[in-house]
This record gives C-alpha cells, sequence and structure tokens, in this order.
C-alpha cells in the first residue's frame, strides 16, 4: 500500500483528517507517517515529541501499521 492508498482508506473508513498526517513532522496529536532516507517511520505525534515510534523498511508496512493504528484509536471517528 502507498500513502495515497492509505489516504483513501481511510477516508472511505470515516476517519476525521485531524487524526493523522501523512507528510512527516510534528502535527499535534496525531498519527503520523514519515518517509526518511532509512526508511519509513510511523509514530504518534504529541505535544512536540515523537511518541510510539517505530521504523520501517518499506512504506507498504509503515502504511499498515498506521492504518492498524488508526483503527485501534476510537477516537479517529
Amino acid at each position: 500500500m502507498k500513502k495515497n492508498d492509505l489516504a483513501r482508506l481511510l477516508e472511505a473508513e470515516g476517519v476525521r483528517e485531524n487524526t493523522y498526517w501523512l507528510e512527516g513532522g510534528l502535527p499535534n496529536e496525531s498519527h503520523t507517517l514519515e518517509q526518511r532516507e532509512n526508511g519509513w517511520a510511523v509514530y504518534y505525534s504529541q505535544r512536540g515529541e515523537r511518541a510510539y515510534e517505530e521504523v520501517f523498511a518499506t512504506e507498504d508496512e509503515a502504511c499498515a501499521e498506521l492504518y492498524s493504528r488508526v483503527m485501534d484509536d476510537p477516537t479517529t471517528r
């Protein structure tokens, strides 16, 4: 899965747009996907910090993890 596919899937699932961010950085209170030189990071951006950060070798793995986190969080819908 690519991040464009992930965005469409999250929209179809009715996930609120302000609960995730697919462009990296430190948005406020968001599940975040970030492309890096060494792979893809998934974390929860909270108070200017990266919480629960994991780095994946592929975009597919990272997108699957972000999708899982967002769908497991009842506050995203």
